[in-house]
Protein backbone atom coordinates (compact mmCIF):
# COMPACT_ATOMS: atom_id res chain seq x y z
CA UNK A 1 0.00 0.00 0.00
CA UNK A 2 1.03 3.54 -0.72
CA UNK A 3 1.60 5.39 2.10
CA UNK A 4 -0.59 8.25 1.07
CA UNK A 5 -3.01 7.16 -2.16
CA UNK A 6 -6.55 7.86 -2.06
CA UNK A 7 -8.46 4.59 -0.97
CA UNK A 8 -11.41 3.75 -3.47
CA UNK A 9 -14.71 3.43 -1.63
CA UNK A 10 -16.15 0.28 -1.70
CA UNK A 11 -19.20 0.52 -0.90
CA UNK A 12 -21.32 -0.95 2.73
CA UNK A 13 -20.31 -4.94 3.11
CA UNK A 14 -23.91 -6.13 2.91
CA UNK A 15 -25.03 -9.92 2.54
CA UNK A 16 -21.54 -11.08 0.94
CA UNK A 17 -21.85 -8.01 -1.36
CA UNK A 18 -20.28 -4.47 -1.73
CA UNK A 19 -23.17 -2.08 -2.07
CA UNK A 20 -23.20 1.14 -3.38
CA UNK A 21 -25.75 3.88 -2.49
CA UNK A 22 -26.23 8.17 -2.77
CA UNK A 23 -25.24 8.47 0.29
CA UNK A 24 -28.30 10.10 1.20
CA UNK A 25 -26.20 13.33 2.92
CA UNK A 26 -24.40 11.29 4.45
CA UNK A 27 -21.17 12.06 2.83
CA UNK A 28 -17.87 12.99 4.04
CA UNK A 29 -14.26 12.54 3.73
CA UNK A 30 -11.27 11.66 5.78
CA UNK A 31 -8.10 13.48 6.17
CA UNK A 32 -5.06 12.05 8.06
CA UNK A 33 -4.93 13.64 11.23
CA UNK A 34 -0.56 13.54 10.36
CA UNK A 35 -0.96 15.28 7.40
CA UNK A 36 -4.10 16.94 6.46
CA UNK A 37 -2.70 17.22 2.93
CA UNK A 38 -2.96 13.44 2.81
CA UNK A 39 -7.13 12.34 1.94
CA UNK A 40 -7.61 8.77 2.81
CA UNK A 41 -11.09 7.65 1.78
CA UNK A 42 -14.28 9.30 0.28
CA UNK A 43 -17.32 8.21 1.92
CA UNK A 44 -21.31 7.61 0.69
CA UNK A 45 -23.55 5.52 3.22
CA UNK A 46 -27.27 5.59 3.29
CA UNK A 47 -29.35 5.18 6.16
CA UNK A 48 -31.42 2.70 4.25
CA UNK A 49 -28.28 0.49 3.96
CA UNK A 50 -28.76 -0.01 7.69
CA UNK A 51 -31.65 -2.29 7.54
CA UNK A 52 -30.55 -4.18 4.38
CA UNK A 53 -27.66 -4.96 6.54
CA UNK A 54 -29.91 -5.85 9.97
CA UNK A 55 -31.93 -8.04 7.37
CA UNK A 56 -29.26 -9.95 6.01
CA UNK A 57 -27.57 -10.96 9.36
CA UNK A 58 -31.13 -11.55 10.84
CA UNK A 59 -31.39 -14.06 7.72
CA UNK A 60 -27.82 -15.40 7.75
CA UNK A 61 -28.31 -16.21 11.51
CA UNK A 62 -31.15 -19.17 10.93
CA UNK A 63 -28.09 -21.05 9.24
CA UNK A 64 -25.06 -20.04 10.99
CA UNK A 65 -26.46 -20.40 14.85
CA UNK A 66 -26.77 -24.38 13.21
CA UNK A 67 -23.09 -24.41 12.19
CA UNK A 68 -20.68 -26.47 14.45
CA UNK A 69 -18.09 -25.29 16.67
CA UNK A 70 -15.35 -26.95 14.81
CA UNK A 71 -16.99 -25.34 11.39
CA UNK A 72 -16.95 -21.55 13.06
CA UNK A 73 -13.25 -22.30 14.34
CA UNK A 74 -12.61 -22.93 10.58
CA UNK A 75 -13.73 -20.07 9.28
CA UNK A 76 -12.20 -17.65 12.27
CA UNK A 77 -8.93 -19.57 11.57
CA UNK A 78 -8.75 -18.95 7.71
CA UNK A 79 -9.44 -15.27 9.46
CA UNK A 80 -6.44 -15.38 11.43
CA UNK A 81 -4.37 -16.23 8.45
CA UNK A 82 -5.68 -13.17 6.72
CA UNK A 83 -4.78 -11.31 9.92
CA UNK A 84 -1.49 -12.34 9.99
CA UNK A 85 -0.37 -12.29 6.13
CA UNK A 86 -1.82 -8.49 6.05
CA UNK A 87 -1.08 -7.21 8.94
CA UNK A 88 1.87 -4.28 7.82
CA UNK A 89 -1.14 -3.10 5.51
CA UNK A 90 -3.40 -2.70 8.56
CA UNK A 91 -1.12 -0.98 10.14
CA UNK A 92 0.07 1.47 7.15
CA UNK A 93 -4.02 2.28 7.30
CA UNK A 94 -4.45 2.22 11.14
CA UNK A 95 -1.53 4.84 11.07
CA UNK A 96 -2.81 6.95 8.06
CA UNK A 97 -6.06 7.31 9.80
CA UNK A 98 -5.37 8.12 13.87
CA UNK A 99 -2.07 9.40 13.52
CA UNK A 100 -0.40 6.64 15.84
CA UNK A 101 3.22 5.75 15.16
CA UNK A 102 4.40 3.05 13.29
CA UNK A 103 5.48 0.80 16.21
CA UNK A 104 2.04 0.90 17.80
CA UNK A 105 0.17 0.59 14.99
CA UNK A 106 1.85 -2.69 14.09
CA UNK A 107 1.05 -3.91 17.71
CA UNK A 108 -2.70 -3.38 17.35
CA UNK A 109 -2.25 -5.03 13.97
CA UNK A 110 -1.09 -8.19 15.14
CA UNK A 111 -3.32 -8.13 17.97
CA UNK A 112 -6.53 -9.07 15.99
CA UNK A 113 -5.12 -12.82 15.21
CA UNK A 114 -3.70 -12.77 18.32
CA UNK A 115 -7.48 -12.32 19.68
CA UNK A 116 -8.91 -15.46 17.44
CA UNK A 117 -6.10 -17.24 19.19
CA UNK A 118 -7.32 -16.20 23.02
CA UNK A 119 -10.76 -17.01 22.44
CA UNK A 120 -10.80 -20.12 20.97
CA UNK A 121 -7.83 -21.63 22.91
CA UNK A 122 -8.48 -19.80 25.84
CA UNK A 123 -12.04 -18.23 26.44
CA UNK A 124 -14.34 -20.64 25.19
CA UNK A 125 -13.98 -22.63 28.59
CA UNK A 126 -16.21 -19.57 29.91
CA UNK A 127 -19.27 -21.14 27.68
CA UNK A 128 -18.64 -24.50 27.43
CA UNK A 129 -21.15 -27.24 28.37
CA UNK A 130 -21.60 -28.14 32.15
CA UNK A 131 -23.14 -30.88 33.49
CA UNK A 132 -24.57 -30.85 36.81
CA UNK A 133 -25.12 -34.47 38.57
CA UNK A 134 -28.05 -34.74 40.80
CA UNK A 135 -29.10 -31.24 40.27
CA UNK A 136 -32.39 -32.62 41.55
CA UNK A 137 -32.99 -36.05 43.04
CA UNK A 138 -31.89 -38.47 40.56
CA UNK A 139 -32.01 -35.90 37.24
CA UNK A 140 -28.93 -34.45 36.05
CA UNK A 141 -28.90 -30.87 35.14
CA UNK A 142 -26.69 -29.36 32.33
CA UNK A 143 -26.12 -25.92 31.46
CA UNK A 144 -25.42 -25.01 27.69
CA UNK A 145 -24.86 -21.97 25.73
CA UNK A 146 -26.74 -20.37 22.85
CA UNK A 147 -26.13 -17.33 20.58
CA UNK A 148 -28.00 -14.35 21.18
CA UNK A 149 -29.12 -13.66 17.46
CA UNK A 150 -27.89 -10.32 15.32
CA UNK A 151 -24.96 -8.41 17.03
CA UNK A 152 -24.47 -4.54 16.60
CA UNK A 153 -20.50 -3.67 17.33
CA UNK A 154 -19.86 -0.22 17.68
CA UNK A 155 -16.34 0.63 17.52
CA UNK A 156 -14.31 3.53 18.46
CA UNK A 157 -11.29 5.55 16.32
CA UNK A 158 -8.70 4.81 18.99
CA UNK A 159 -7.98 1.03 18.21
CA UNK A 160 -10.52 1.50 15.43
CA UNK A 161 -9.23 -2.48 14.30
CA UNK A 162 -8.46 -4.36 17.68
CA UNK A 163 -11.51 -3.34 19.92
CA UNK A 164 -14.05 -3.98 17.34
CA UNK A 165 -12.20 -7.63 16.79
CA UNK A 166 -12.87 -7.95 19.93
CA UNK A 167 -16.20 -7.96 20.50
CA UNK A 168 -16.88 -9.51 16.83
CA UNK A 169 -14.41 -12.62 17.14
CA UNK A 170 -16.18 -13.85 20.28
CA UNK A 171 -19.05 -13.15 19.32
CA UNK A 172 -19.38 -15.03 15.69
CA UNK A 173 -17.75 -18.11 17.38
CA UNK A 174 -20.62 -17.94 19.87
CA UNK A 175 -22.90 -18.52 16.73
CA UNK A 176 -24.39 -14.41 16.30
CA UNK A 177 -24.11 -12.70 13.51
CA UNK A 178 -22.43 -9.01 12.50
CA UNK A 179 -23.65 -5.53 11.63
CA UNK A 180 -20.28 -3.54 12.01
CA UNK A 181 -20.65 0.33 12.30
CA UNK A 182 -16.76 1.84 12.47
CA UNK A 183 -16.13 5.15 13.92
CA UNK A 184 -16.61 8.36 11.07
CA UNK A 185 -13.17 8.69 12.29
CA UNK A 186 -11.60 5.81 10.47
CA UNK A 187 -14.27 4.56 8.21
CA UNK A 188 -10.78 3.30 6.25
CA UNK A 189 -9.71 0.59 8.75
CA UNK A 190 -13.35 -0.53 8.57
CA UNK A 191 -13.24 -1.13 5.24
CA UNK A 192 -9.84 -3.11 5.38
CA UNK A 193 -11.47 -5.45 8.57
CA UNK A 194 -14.56 -5.93 5.97
CA UNK A 195 -12.47 -7.10 3.24
CA UNK A 196 -10.64 -9.18 5.99
CA UNK A 197 -13.88 -11.31 6.17
CA UNK A 198 -14.43 -11.37 2.99
CA UNK A 199 -11.44 -12.87 1.90
CA UNK A 200 -11.71 -15.56 4.49
CA UNK A 201 -14.78 -16.30 3.21
CA UNK A 202 -17.83 -15.74 5.73
CA UNK A 203 -21.28 -17.26 4.55
CA UNK A 204 -23.55 -14.17 3.30
CA UNK A 205 -24.42 -12.33 6.11
CA UNK A 206 -22.76 -13.08 8.41
CA UNK A 207 -20.81 -10.29 8.80
CA UNK A 208 -21.56 -7.04 7.21
CA UNK A 209 -20.00 -3.62 7.28
CA UNK A 210 -22.20 -0.17 7.12
CA UNK A 211 -20.73 2.96 7.35
CA UNK A 212 -22.20 5.84 9.16
CA UNK A 213 -22.21 9.18 11.21
CA UNK A 214 -24.22 9.40 14.15
CA UNK A 215 -27.79 9.14 12.54
CA UNK A 216 -27.03 5.68 11.17
CA UNK A 217 -25.55 4.45 14.55
CA UNK A 218 -28.91 5.32 15.92
CA UNK A 219 -30.59 3.49 13.07
CA UNK A 220 -28.53 0.18 13.76
CA UNK A 221 -28.76 -0.07 17.64
CA UNK A 222 -32.81 0.36 17.04
CA UNK A 223 -33.28 -2.07 14.90
CA UNK A 224 -35.74 -4.36 15.76
CA UNK A 225 -33.18 -6.95 14.23
CA UNK A 226 -30.70 -6.32 16.67
CA UNK A 227 -30.44 -8.24 19.80
CA UNK A 228 -27.41 -7.13 21.32
CA UNK A 229 -25.31 -3.64 21.09
CA UNK A 230 -21.49 -3.98 21.75
CA UNK A 231 -19.82 -0.62 22.07
CA UNK A 232 -16.21 0.80 22.76
CA UNK A 233 -15.86 4.75 23.08
CA UNK A 234 -17.17 7.66 25.24
CA UNK A 235 -19.56 7.61 28.11
CA UNK A 236 -21.68 10.23 26.36
CA UNK A 237 -22.00 7.92 23.01
CA UNK A 238 -22.60 4.95 25.03
CA UNK A 239 -25.34 6.95 27.40
CA UNK A 240 -27.10 7.95 24.20
CA UNK A 241 -26.89 4.09 23.01
CA UNK A 242 -28.62 3.00 26.32
CA UNK A 243 -31.23 6.07 26.01
CA UNK A 244 -31.64 4.74 22.80
CA UNK A 245 -32.82 1.40 23.29
CA UNK A 246 -34.46 1.98 26.87
CA UNK A 247 -37.65 0.35 25.15
CA UNK A 248 -35.81 -2.99 24.05
CA UNK A 249 -35.30 -4.89 27.35
CA UNK A 250 -34.28 -7.74 25.47
CA UNK A 251 -31.18 -6.44 24.17
CA UNK A 252 -27.98 -6.77 25.38
CA UNK A 253 -25.58 -3.77 25.92
CA UNK A 254 -21.87 -4.24 26.74
CA UNK A 255 -20.78 -0.61 26.76
CA UNK A 256 -16.80 0.16 26.77
CA UNK A 257 -16.31 3.96 27.76
CA UNK A 258 -14.35 6.56 29.14
CA UNK A 259 -11.91 6.83 32.03
CA UNK A 260 -10.51 9.33 34.45
CA UNK A 261 -7.43 7.00 35.64
CA UNK A 262 -5.36 7.33 38.72
CA UNK A 263 -2.24 6.07 39.27
CA UNK A 264 -0.78 6.27 43.21
CA UNK A 265 2.93 6.54 43.74
CA UNK A 266 4.12 5.40 47.43
CA UNK A 267 7.38 6.72 49.11
CA UNK A 268 8.56 2.97 49.22
CA UNK A 269 7.83 2.73 45.38
CA UNK A 270 10.74 1.71 42.59
CA UNK A 271 10.23 5.23 41.49
CA UNK A 272 12.91 4.54 38.55
CA UNK A 273 10.03 2.29 37.46
CA UNK A 274 7.29 4.10 38.60
CA UNK A 275 8.25 7.30 36.74
CA UNK A 276 8.81 5.35 33.31
CA UNK A 277 5.33 3.49 33.47
CA UNK A 278 3.58 6.55 34.60
CA UNK A 279 4.24 8.49 31.75
CA UNK A 280 3.55 5.54 29.15
CA UNK A 281 0.45 5.40 31.12
CA UNK A 282 0.08 9.30 30.57
CA UNK A 283 1.08 9.83 26.96
CA UNK A 284 0.80 6.55 24.96
CA UNK A 285 -1.42 7.38 21.95
CA UNK A 286 -1.42 10.72 22.69
CA UNK A 287 -3.56 10.02 25.27
CA UNK A 288 -6.06 8.89 23.66
CA UNK A 289 -6.83 5.48 25.52
CA UNK A 290 -10.04 4.87 27.41
CA UNK A 291 -7.46 3.89 30.24
CA UNK A 292 -4.62 6.42 29.84
CA UNK A 293 -3.67 7.65 33.49
CA UNK A 294 -5.26 11.26 34.25
CA UNK A 295 -4.41 11.55 37.68
CA UNK A 296 -1.10 10.96 39.63
CA UNK A 297 -1.27 10.63 43.10
CA UNK A 298 1.76 10.89 44.96
CA UNK A 299 3.11 10.40 48.62
CA UNK A 300 4.58 14.08 49.91
CA UNK A 301 8.03 12.22 50.53
CA UNK A 302 9.06 11.50 47.17
CA UNK A 303 6.70 13.99 45.72
CA UNK A 304 9.65 16.32 44.15
CA UNK A 305 11.96 13.42 42.95
CA UNK A 306 8.86 12.12 41.05
CA UNK A 307 8.07 15.42 39.57
CA UNK A 308 10.97 16.74 38.83
CA UNK A 309 12.20 13.15 36.67
CA UNK A 310 8.59 12.52 35.18
CA UNK A 311 8.79 16.71 33.67
CA UNK A 312 12.29 15.93 32.49
CA UNK A 313 11.04 13.12 30.56
CA UNK A 314 7.90 14.45 29.46
CA UNK A 315 9.99 17.35 27.82
CA UNK A 316 11.99 15.30 25.68
CA UNK A 317 9.09 12.91 24.19
CA UNK A 318 9.36 12.80 20.39
CA UNK A 319 5.80 14.11 18.82
CA UNK A 320 5.78 13.31 15.08
CA UNK A 321 4.77 12.08 12.03
CA UNK A 322 3.88 8.03 12.46
CA UNK A 323 6.10 7.38 9.42
CA UNK A 324 9.08 8.62 11.75
CA UNK A 325 8.26 6.65 14.72
CA UNK A 326 7.77 8.96 17.27
CA UNK A 327 6.45 8.37 21.07
CA UNK A 328 3.08 10.56 20.19
CA UNK A 329 1.61 11.13 17.34
CA UNK A 330 -1.48 13.78 16.82
CA UNK A 331 -4.99 14.00 18.34
CA UNK A 332 -7.64 12.53 15.86
CA UNK A 333 -9.47 16.12 14.82
CA UNK A 334 -9.25 19.51 15.19
CA UNK A 335 -12.21 19.34 17.62
CA UNK A 336 -10.14 17.31 19.92
CA UNK A 337 -7.20 19.99 19.77
CA UNK A 338 -9.86 22.54 21.11
CA UNK A 339 -11.32 20.49 23.42
CA UNK A 340 -7.44 19.93 25.18
CA UNK A 341 -6.86 22.98 24.51
CA UNK A 342 -9.92 24.26 26.72
CA UNK A 343 -8.62 22.47 29.38
CA UNK A 344 -5.50 24.06 29.45
CA UNK A 345 -7.39 27.24 30.19
CA UNK A 346 -9.84 25.51 32.70
CA UNK A 347 -7.17 24.19 34.72
CA UNK A 348 -6.02 27.26 35.35
CA UNK A 349 -8.73 28.90 36.19
CA UNK A 350 -9.36 26.63 38.38
CA UNK A 351 -6.24 27.37 40.47
CA UNK A 352 -3.96 24.61 38.78
CA UNK A 353 -0.26 25.11 38.54
CA UNK A 354 1.29 24.82 35.09
CA UNK A 355 4.39 22.80 34.97
CA UNK A 356 4.44 22.14 31.33
CA UNK A 357 1.66 23.63 29.23
CA UNK A 358 -0.18 22.02 26.00
CA UNK A 359 0.43 23.91 22.98
CA UNK A 360 0.50 22.84 19.56
CA UNK A 361 3.24 21.58 17.46
CA UNK A 362 4.80 22.81 14.43
CA UNK A 363 6.75 19.31 13.47
CA UNK A 364 6.91 20.58 9.56
CA UNK A 365 3.50 18.68 8.39
CA UNK A 366 0.57 20.17 9.04
CA UNK A 367 -1.84 17.95 11.42
CA UNK A 368 -3.29 17.91 14.77
CA UNK A 369 -0.18 17.83 16.98
CA UNK A 370 0.44 18.97 20.32
CA UNK A 371 2.67 18.90 23.43
CA UNK A 372 2.27 16.76 26.86
CA UNK A 373 0.59 18.24 29.39
CA UNK A 374 1.47 18.65 33.48
CA UNK A 375 -0.87 20.19 35.85
CA UNK A 376 -0.24 20.32 39.90
CA UNK A 377 -3.25 20.54 42.13
CA UNK A 378 -2.04 19.53 45.52
CA UNK A 379 -5.39 18.83 46.58
CA UNK A 380 -8.65 17.24 45.34
CA UNK A 381 -11.68 19.36 44.36
CA UNK A 382 -14.78 18.03 43.86
CA UNK A 383 -16.14 20.68 42.37
CA UNK A 384 -13.17 21.32 39.61
CA UNK A 385 -14.26 20.77 36.01
CA UNK A 386 -10.59 20.24 35.17
CA UNK A 387 -10.41 17.27 37.80
CA UNK A 388 -13.68 15.16 37.12
CA UNK A 389 -14.17 15.24 33.68
CA UNK A 390 -12.25 13.08 31.15
CA UNK A 391 -10.01 15.12 28.54
CA UNK A 392 -8.59 12.61 25.97
CA UNK A 393 -5.31 14.15 25.46
CA UNK A 394 -1.66 13.93 26.72
CA UNK A 395 -2.58 15.76 30.02
CA UNK A 396 -2.33 14.52 33.79
CA UNK A 397 -3.30 16.16 36.82
CA UNK A 398 -0.78 15.91 39.91
CA UNK A 399 -1.82 15.15 43.14
CA UNK A 400 -0.13 14.99 46.73
CA UNK A 401 -1.64 13.04 49.62
CA UNK A 402 -0.11 11.99 53.22
CA UNK A 403 -2.89 8.65 53.84
CA UNK A 404 -3.80 5.81 51.83
CA UNK A 405 -7.44 7.52 52.80
CA UNK A 406 -7.13 10.86 50.64
CA UNK A 407 -5.92 8.73 47.64
CA UNK A 408 -8.72 6.46 47.76
CA UNK A 409 -11.12 9.42 47.74
CA UNK A 410 -9.02 10.71 44.44
CA UNK A 411 -8.76 7.45 42.78
CA UNK A 412 -12.96 7.08 43.78
CA UNK A 413 -14.25 11.09 42.52
CA UNK A 414 -15.83 11.45 39.35
CA UNK A 415 -18.11 9.07 38.50
CA UNK A 416 -15.59 6.51 36.13
CA UNK A 417 -14.39 3.75 37.25
CA UNK A 418 -12.13 1.66 35.40
CA UNK A 419 -8.22 1.38 35.90
CA UNK A 420 -6.15 2.11 38.91
CA UNK A 421 -2.42 1.43 39.67
CA UNK A 422 -0.32 1.68 42.35
CA UNK A 423 3.64 1.20 42.84
CA UNK A 424 4.67 0.32 46.41
CA UNK A 425 6.84 -2.57 47.12
CA UNK A 426 3.83 -3.18 50.06
CA UNK A 427 1.62 -5.97 49.41
CA UNK A 428 -0.83 -5.11 52.32
CA UNK A 429 -0.98 -1.55 51.19
CA UNK A 430 -1.47 -2.82 47.30
CA UNK A 431 -4.90 -5.35 49.05
CA UNK A 432 -5.94 -2.62 51.08
CA UNK A 433 -6.02 -0.21 47.75
CA UNK A 434 -7.30 -3.02 45.81
CA UNK A 435 -10.66 -3.32 48.24
CA UNK A 436 -11.15 0.58 48.49
CA UNK A 437 -10.97 1.27 45.17
CA UNK A 438 -14.21 1.10 42.64
CA UNK A 439 -12.10 0.43 39.20
CA UNK A 440 -12.60 -2.98 36.69
CA UNK A 441 -8.51 -2.79 36.60
CA UNK A 442 -6.58 -3.01 39.72
CA UNK A 443 -2.27 -2.68 38.48
CA UNK A 444 0.30 -3.41 40.73
CA UNK A 445 3.87 -1.88 39.90
CA UNK A 446 2.95 -1.12 36.46
CA UNK A 447 0.80 0.94 34.18
CA UNK A 448 -2.39 1.69 34.23
CA UNK A 449 -2.80 1.01 30.14
CA UNK A 450 -2.41 -2.31 28.28
CA UNK A 451 -4.18 -4.98 28.83
CA UNK A 452 -4.55 -8.76 28.82
CA UNK A 453 -6.50 -10.94 26.17
CA UNK A 454 -6.92 -13.44 28.76
CA UNK A 455 -8.50 -11.36 31.37
CA UNK A 456 -11.63 -9.28 31.49
CA UNK A 457 -11.55 -5.89 30.61
CA UNK A 458 -13.95 -3.15 31.39
CA UNK A 459 -15.46 -0.96 34.42
CA UNK A 460 -17.63 0.49 36.74
CA UNK A 461 -19.89 3.62 36.89
CA UNK A 462 -19.37 5.56 34.09
CA UNK A 463 -16.31 3.37 32.34
CA UNK A 464 -19.20 0.60 31.55
CA UNK A 465 -22.04 -1.17 32.29
CA UNK A 466 -20.76 -4.39 33.89
CA UNK A 467 -20.01 -6.38 30.82
CA UNK A 468 -16.55 -6.67 30.83
CA UNK A 469 -14.82 -7.30 27.28
CA UNK A 470 -11.31 -9.44 26.97
CA UNK A 471 -11.17 -12.75 27.79
CA UNK A 472 -15.26 -12.25 29.48
CA UNK A 473 -16.58 -11.29 25.86
CA UNK A 474 -17.69 -14.72 25.17
CA UNK A 475 -20.00 -14.65 27.92
CA UNK A 476 -22.00 -11.74 26.47
CA UNK A 477 -21.99 -12.64 23.40
CA UNK A 478 -23.95 -16.07 24.68
CA UNK A 479 -27.02 -16.87 26.88
CA UNK A 480 -27.19 -19.86 29.07
CA UNK A 481 -30.02 -22.12 29.11
CA UNK A 482 -30.54 -24.84 32.29
CA UNK A 483 -32.00 -28.11 31.07
CA UNK A 484 -32.95 -30.69 33.70
CA UNK A 485 -33.07 -34.16 31.88
CA UNK A 486 -34.88 -37.22 33.54
CA UNK A 487 -34.30 -40.89 31.52
CA UNK A 488 -36.22 -42.49 34.11
CA UNK A 489 -39.38 -44.31 33.30
CA UNK A 490 -42.32 -42.98 35.01
CA UNK A 491 -42.80 -43.95 38.76
CA UNK A 492 -46.70 -44.25 39.85
CA UNK A 493 -45.56 -43.77 43.15
CA UNK A 494 -43.95 -40.41 42.99
CA UNK A 495 -46.69 -38.54 42.03
CA UNK A 496 -47.50 -35.77 44.23
CA UNK A 497 -51.10 -35.86 46.83
CA UNK A 498 -54.27 -35.09 45.66
CA UNK A 499 -53.83 -36.51 41.47
CA UNK A 500 -56.01 -38.67 40.57
CA UNK A 501 -54.08 -40.04 37.14
CA UNK A 502 -55.14 -42.95 35.72
CA UNK A 503 -53.30 -43.47 32.00
CA UNK A 504 -55.01 -45.36 29.14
Amino acid sequence: MENNKKIPFLGNYIDGNWTQSDGGGNEWAIVSPADLRDTIIEIKSSVHDVAAACEAAKQAFKTWKNTTLDERKEYLSKLKQVYTARADEMAIMISRETGKPLWESKTEASALAAKISVTLDYSLKLISEEKIPGALPNIDGYVRYKPRGVMAVVGPFNFPAHLPNGHIVPALIAGNTIVFKPSDKTPAVGQLLAEFFAEAGFPPGVFNLVQGQAEIGKRLVQSEHVDGVLFTGSYEVGLKIKQDTLDHYWKILALEMGGKNSTIVWDDADLEKAVYETIVGAYMTSGQRCSCTSRVVLHKNIKDKFVENFHATAKKLSVDHWSKNPFMGPLISQDSVEKYMRFQEIAGREGAESLMRGKSLDVGVEGYYVSPSIHLVGKLNKESTYQKNEIFGPNVAIYTVEEPEEAFEIVNFGGYGLAAALFSKDKQLFDHFLAETRVGLFNWNRTTNGASSKMPFGGLGKSGNDRPSGHFAVQYCATPVASLEDETEFDKNKMFPGISYDYT
